[in-house]
C-alpha cells in the first residue's frame, strides 16, 4: 500500500514539474489573443491625425501642402459656412439686412443637434440668428435663417449648390442647410478639403464674417443664453479667427479654420480625425509652421515706372513708358525673395489715343517659371493722336 502511495505521489511532483516548466505552455484563448491584439490597433489608429487636409495661402488661393485634397467626405456643420456665405452675399447686395426679423417656423423649432431651442413663433433679428449659427453651431437658426432668405429649406440648399457649382466646389453636394446626419430618406452632405478652403476665402471677402467667427462667446435671448464657440483653436492660437468645425461620428472631426499674422492670411481644413485634439493639433502645427516660413514682400509700387517703353502709333509721342497700376505684395518662402523674375509683358504697338491710365500691358513675376503674380501697366498721360501727316508718315516706317 505504502509502495503504491509513494508511485502516486512521485507521478503528481513530476506533473506539477511539468506544469511549472518553461518549456511548457497550455495554447492561449482566441479572446486573450484579441484583447492583446486590441493596444496595438488602437495605436494605429491614434497615429493617423486625420483623412484629408490642406493648408492655403488665403490671397493667393495657393495650396501649400495638402494630402487628399479632394477626398469626399462629410462636412458636418461645417455646411454651415455655406450658410454663413448666401446671408454675407444678400446682405452685401441690400437684398436683406441684419435687422430683418426671422420668425421661427414649426419646422425649424424641431431641428436637433447644437441649437438654441428655438419656439415655434418666436422671432428674432437676422444677426442674432447667424450669431448662434456661426458661434454656437445652431441647428435650428440656420433652418429658420435658409426660410427667411428663400422661402423653404429645399429652395436654400438649391441656392448652396448654386454657389458651389459657381465657385467651382465639384467636390461638392449639399443636401441639408445645417449639416446633421442624413435622415433615412436624405443623402449625405459631401465635400472636401479642396472645397471647404474654397469657400472660406469666398467668405473672407466679408469681414462681418470674421467678426463672428472670431467670438469665443456670446449671448442670445437677450443673454440669457450663452453662446459658446467649438472653435477651441481660439484659444490656443492668437491669430486664429475663424471659421467652423463639424463634427459627427462617422465623419469624425472636422474643421476649417484661418489665421491671420501681420499682412499674411492662412486657411487650413482638416476632415475625418478620430479626436477633436488631434485635428486641432494639425491644424495648429500647419499654421505655426507656414508663418516661420513664409513673408509678405513687395515687388511692386503704384506708379513706380517701367523700364521698357511701349510704341504709339498713332500718338503724338512716338514711345511711352508706362508705370505699374497698383501696389504688388507677394506671400512667398523668405528664402525664395531673390528668385523672383520680372517679365514686362507689352503689346508691339498701341494705336489711336491714349489715355492716363489707360492699360498697356502687365508686368509678371514669375518663380520656378511659373507666375505667381502680376499687376497692370498704365498709361501715366493722356496722349492725342499725332495729326494725319506725321501718322502717314510713321506707317511708311519713317521716324520724325
Amino acid at each position: 500500500m505504502k509502495r503504491h502511495l509513494a508511485a502516486h505521489l512521485v507521478i503528481l511532483v513530476a506533473t506539477c514539474c511539468l506544469l511549472l516548466s518553461a518549456d511548457f505552455a497550455f495554447p492561449k484563448p482566441a479572446a486573450a489573443k484579441r484583447r492583446s491584439a486590441a493596444p496595438a490597433a488602437s495605436a494605429t489608429k491614434d497615429e493617423e491625425p486625420c483623412k484629408a487636409y490642406l493648408i492655403m495661402e488665403a490671397n493667393s488661393g495657393k495650396i501649400l501642402e495638402e494630402q487628399n485634397m479632394h477626398e469626399k467626405r462629410a462636412p458636418a456643420s461645417m455646411a454651415k459656412l455655406m450658410t454663413a456665405c448666401l446671408v454675407l452675399e444678400r446682405i452685401a447686395k441690400g437684398e436683406i439686412h441684419l435687422t430683418d426679423k426671422v420668425p421661427v417656423s414649426r419646422e425649424a423649432s424641431k431641428i436637433g443637434g447644437s441649437q438654441v431651442y428655438l419656439k415655434e413663433g418666436e422671432v428674432f433679428t437676422l444677426e442674432d440668428m447667424m450669431r448662434a449659427v456661426v458661434i454656437a453651431s445652431a441647428n435650428d437658426a440656420a433652418y429658420a435663417v435658409s426660410e427667411l432668405v428663400a422661402g423653404t429649406s429645399r429652395s436654400f440648399v438649391d441656392l448652396m449648390n448654386d454657389k458651389a457649382k459657381a465657385l467651382g466646389m465639384n467636390d461638392t453636394e449639399f443636401y441639408s442647410v445645417h449639416g446633421l446626419p442624413p435622415s433615412k430618406d436624405q443623402k449625405e452632405d459631401v465635400t472636401s478639403c479642396y472645397d471647404m478652403a474654397t469657400l472660406a476665402r469666398e467668405t473672407l471677402k466679408y469681414p462681418k464674417i470674421i467678426e463672428w467667427t472670431s467670438a469665443k462667446t456670446g449671448e442670445f435671448r437677450g443673454g440669457t443664453f450663452k453662446l459658446n464657440n467649438h472653435n477651441k483653436l481660439l484659444s490656443r492660437m492668437g491669430e486664429v479667427d475663424g471659421l467652423k468645425t463639424g463634427y459627427y461620428r462617422s465623419t469624425g472631426y472636422n474643421v476649417v479654420a484661418t489665421a491671420k499674422k501681420g499682412d499674411i492670411r492662412f486657411i487650413v481644413v482638416v476632415m475625418g480625425s478620430p479626436t477633436a485634439r488631434g485635428r486641432d493639433n494639425l491644424a495648429l502645427e500647419k499654421l505655426k509652421k507656414y508663418f516661420s516660413e513664409y513673408a509678405v514682400i513687395s515687388v511692386a509700387k503704384k506708379g513706380d515706372q517701367v523700364n521698357k517703353e511701349v510704341v504709339l502709333a498713332d500718338g503724338r509721342y512716338r514711345k511711352l513708358k508706362g508705370v505699374v497700376a497698383a501696389d504688388l505684395n507677394l506671400t512667398l518662402l523668405r528664402e525664395r525673395r531673390k528668385d523672383i523674375k520680372r517679365v514686362v509683358s507689352l503689346p508691339p504697338s498701341v494705336k489711336g489715343e491714349v489715355k492716363q491710365g489707360q492699360k498697356l500691358g502687365e508686368l509678371l513675376f514669375q518663380l520656378d517659371n511659373e507666375v505667381v503674380g502680376r499687376v497692370d501697366i498704365v498709361s501715366p498721360a493722356y496722349v492725342p493722336k499725332a495729326n494725319l501727316f506725321t501718322r502717314m508718315v510713321r506707317r511708311v516706317g519713317l521716324n520724325i
